[in-house]
């Protein structure tokens, strides 16, 4: 007997493939080409293959106008070769309603495995397919996942071109220019609201809103919201506006900020005394500082005398129509009493501080007029005179001896202080020579009757 046991061949594909088996001896393969030939070892063959999990996708049911949540489906390189591809897309009847999202890049080495995330946003209602196609260099190709899902009703959906508006600074109590945002429909159906759009938040007062909207957006249709700042109070100012719909996806926010400035205005002194004043005759002056401490200017639209005896008092000098942030202005003040006694006034300046029309700011006035007997006289055209003696009585001719001033008065006026209402005083000046000691002959007499 052959010490082969068994020679068995087998005709596939056109080629022969002989298999001899022997007792005690390894097991070979050979190979013959179809007709006979010569017999060798065969190469390995490298080939890329193809598995995906799942095959198809089914979203279910969908409201139109809304985005589903997300499937994945798994593709592992079941070969030994690297699979490559030449295009991984969405085809189909409606395309258009799902989204894919992969991380197979154009390649994938075997064994290993990608992932594909779909998402489904119907555009109408019923049923709407689709189909993932991959173009590819495994047995098969292309592949498929079918892709189905149904639009379920109509969706509006509500958008706004921002959700944040910033002002900026603004003077307290005056208002910005509006700021505007669009408000969209994106969906397929009407949405509508309550009109106004509510604002709230820390400081809701300080915004207003307006709109063209009617409180009804169609489907594909844009309106205008705006909003104004007014703010109440120095600093940052907060709110929300916030549309509430019946849009899928209400509500929308839009957050509100602006900055609030002011002028701040302070005057000093807060009280002007004057001291006691002859009646008639002016003071020497005294002056209030006005100091705008804000951040923006300070417009002065009135500067006035006011009170129990306003004609008592006047300024010399006043402030210009604004005031410059950090800047002050300074006015002189005088009193010229009328009559004798305690008078009073009241400087009143007006402006626009913290943006409040018809601010106020005041200084009290006081002083005392006094019914004093004021002399004036030529001065002496005698050289070397040292000045001049003031003598008086209460009749005519009986002027006394000594005279009222302590000391030679070198003006030609003087304020007689030490008198009664209801007197009659007599006077007459004489010139004292340089010496200290000579004098002239008494003036004229001159009289006066305190009143």
């Amino acid at each position: 007997m052959s010490p082969f046991m068994e020679t068995r061949a087998f005709q596939q594909n056109c080629r022969k493939v002989v298999i001899i088996a022997a007792a005690c001896i390894a097991m070979g393969l050979l190979s013959t080409a179809c007709g006979g030939g010569g017999g060798g070892v065969v190469d390995p063959v490298f080939t890329a293959g193809f598995s995906i999990s799942p095959s198809a996708v089914n979203f279910g049911n969908q409201a139109v106008g809304t985005t589903s949540a997300a499937l994945s489906a798994t593709l592992i390189n079941v070969g030994n070769a690297t699979l490559t591809f030449s295009s991984i897309e969405v085809t189909g009847p409606n395309a258009g309603d799902y989204t894919l999202t992969s991380n197979c890049g154009s390649s994938l080495a075997p064994s290993n495995q990608c992932t594909l995330s779909l998402t489904f946003t119907p555009s109408a209602a019923g049923a709407r397919t689709g189909s993932v196609v991959f173009m590819d260099n495994a047995a098969g190709s292309p592949q498929v996942i079918a892709l189905t899902g149904t639009g379920v009703g109509t969706a509006p959906m509500a958008s706004l071109s921002t959700n944040s508006l910033t002002f900026g600074s603004q003077s307290l109590r005056t208002t910005s220019p509006a700021l505007a945002v669009t408000l969209r429909n994106t969906g397929n159906a009407p949405f509508t609201y309550t009109p106004p759009i509510p604002i709230t938040g820390a400081n809701p007062g300080d915004f207003s809103e307006s709109d063209n909207c009617g409180g009804s957006v169609a489907a594909g249709a844009n309106c205008a919201i705006r909003v104004t700042f007014t703010p109440s109070a120095v600093g940052t100012r907060t709110a929300s506006l916030t549309l509430t719909s019946n849009a899928s996806n209400s509500p929308q926010v839009v957050s509100l900020s602006g900055t609030g400035t002011s002028s701040a205005v302070s005057l000093s002194p807060s009280t002007l005394t004057f001291a006691s004043q002859p009646v008639d005759t002016t003071s020497t002056p005294q002056v209030v500082n006005l100091t705008n401490t804000g951040t923006v200017a300070l417009s002065i639209t009135g500067l006035a005398m006011t009170g129990t005896n306003p004609g008592d008092f006047g300024q010399l000098t006043t402030c210009s129509a604004t005031l410059a942030a950090n800047t002050s202005c300074t006015i002189a003040v005088i009193f010229t009493p009328v009559a004798s006694g305690s008078r009073s006034g009241t400087l009143v300046f007006t402006d626009n501080n913290n943006n409040v029309a018809n601010s106020t700011q005041t200084t009290t006035l006081t002083g005392t007029g006094l019914h004093d007997v004021v002399l004036t006289w030529t001065a002496s055209s005698t050289s070397g005179i040292l000045g001049y003696d003031i003598y008086r009585g209460t009749s005519s001719g009986g002027e006394s001896t000594a005279p009222l001033n302590s000391s030679p008065v070198s003006a030609t006026t003087y304020v007689d202080t030490n008198v009664t209402p209801g007197t009659t005083y007599y006077y007459v000046v004489t010139a004292v020579a340089a010496n200290g000691t000579t004098q002239s002959s008494a003036s004229t007499e001159a009289s006066a009757t305190v009143p």
